[in-house]
């Protein structure tokens, strides 16, 4: 806890100070452009990898970075979702899968998650894409399987079809590298990718 307070200690006397304008304006304004959903992996940070600005991405974070598809039962994931694109109007959302994700290793692999129920019942969220992977255990064409469904779940909720329907707002899907800081751009239209620039 004390590395925590320090960290603290160090915003407080070093980043606040520096960026007092923007804080000052963020206290009464919420706009952000980008929907960023990712995993819960302490390893990706999505302010970090983007250069982001405070303000800039309204960030869900999930297990294995999935997004359920639609249902009239509340989530937290659902709930972030309708309020990013309807009260906030961002202009965009990506679902950033990533490299040695926990979660998809798991499903790969086939673990045994049975002391582990809550994780088990979240990560059916991710068996349609377990079941379009072509090779059983292969992680990382796995995880951009999963990007892709996950895209494709988007698109069941309301608040997403009807903002597509009316107004520009762009889906798209990403596998950043956690060991090369690569971000690999994932197509839902094909098996094929780019990696970005």
């Amino acid at each position: 806890m004390q590395d925590l307070a320090e960290g603290v200690a160090r915003f407080q006397r070093d980043v606040f100070p520096a960026k007092a304008d923007l804080f000052a304006h963020l206290a009464t304004h919420h706009t952000p452009h980008t929907l960023f959903i990712t995993c819960s992996d302490a390893r990706v940070v999505p302010e970090l990898i983007t250069s982001a600005q405070p303000g800039e991405l309204f960030v869900i974070r999930s297990a294995g970075n999935l997004v359920p598809a639609y249902a009239s039962a509340a989530d937290a994931v659902t709930a972030s979702i309708e309020y990013a694109v309807s009260a906030l109007g961002v202009s965009e959302i990506i679902v950033c899968g990533h490299s040695a994700c926990g979660a998809m290793t798991a499903l790969a692999h086939g673990d045994d998650l049975s002391s582990a129920p809550a994780v088990a019942a979240w990560l059916r969220h991710a068996d349609a894409s377990v079941a379009r992977t072509a090779t059983s255990g292969d992680v990382p064409a796995l995880v951009r399987e999963n990007v892709r469904a996950q895209l494709t779940n988007l698109a069941t909720h309301p608040a997403v079809a009807r903002a597509l329907a009316e107004r520009p707002l762009a889906l798209r899907g990403w596998v950043y590298d956690i060991g090369t800081g690569d971000i690999e751009i994932v197509s839902t239209t094909d098996a094929g990718s780019t990696t970005a620039a």
